[in-house]
């Protein structure tokens, strides 16, 4: 099982940070995809075509 945050640097500071994921749950309640390392600048877009590729399937 991978750590739900993680060390990070940013200016010569350590600090913990958090590890984000997206969790996307199908109609049987199961967990259809997972999007590790979420991104906001990109998350909206991930989410979208992971949706379609489930209603397609």
């Amino acid at each position: 099982m991978r750590p739900l945050s993680w060390w990070m640097s940013m200016y010569g500071h350590k600090y913990m940070g958090a590890l984000r994921a997206t969790f996307v749950i199908g109609p049987d309640g199961a967990v259809a995809h997972v999007i590790p390392r979420v991104t906001p600048r990109t998350h909206d877009d991930e989410v979208l075509a992971v949706l379609e590729q489930l209603a397609a399937a």
